[in-house]
């Protein structure tokens, strides 16, 4: 897989979350880690981000353990840290401070220089009415794109 390719999404994020402000980060991983990274053996399924000591930490990214890894194996769901500006740690830590906010991982990547590199997102948890309206965008969407197709 090349590094451009690997395109890791948090599929969940969209429908839960409403999306405030979307920022990438870096992320540091350990040596067994970053091979499993690029061999696409990630799951963000549960993961969230929270601070601590003034830094950002992900909680809950599942990066399986690589094969050829032997004495130096990594553990799968270690918190592990964000690299961010002072600047963009700030705003993120005055809006989680209010009530609602969360950091949420949307997906992870791997950039032109073949560093991982996150996106996380500053989120505000959906109702249950804006889930349903959600549902029924995305089914008059597929309608319509299927109505089309018929006529091409």
């Amino acid at each position: 897989m090349k590094p451009q390719e690997l395109n890791v999404r948090n599929k969940r994020a969209t429908f839960e979350f409403e999306i405030i402000d979307r920022y990438v980060a870096g992320i540091m991983l350990r040596g067994s880690e970053i091979k499993s990274v690029r061999e696409g053996k990630v799951s963000m399924n549960d993961a969230y981000c929270q601070f601590r000591d003034g830094e950002l930490w992900i909680k809950n990214l599942n990066i399986s353990e690589y094969k050829q890894a032997t004495v130096w194996q990594h553990e799968p769901l270690r918190m592990r840290k964000l690299l961010l500006s002072k600047k963009e740690l700030g705003k993120l830590l005055a809006k989680v401070k209010e009530r609602g906010f969360t950091i949420i991982p949307l997906r992870l990547f791997m950039n032109e220089r073949g560093f991982a590199k996150i996106e996380i997102a500053l989120a505000r948890g959906k109702k249950v009415h804006d889930k349903r309206a959600s549902i029924k965008e995305k089914d008059q969407k597929r309608d319509l794109d299927r109505s089309l197709q018929r006529y091409k």
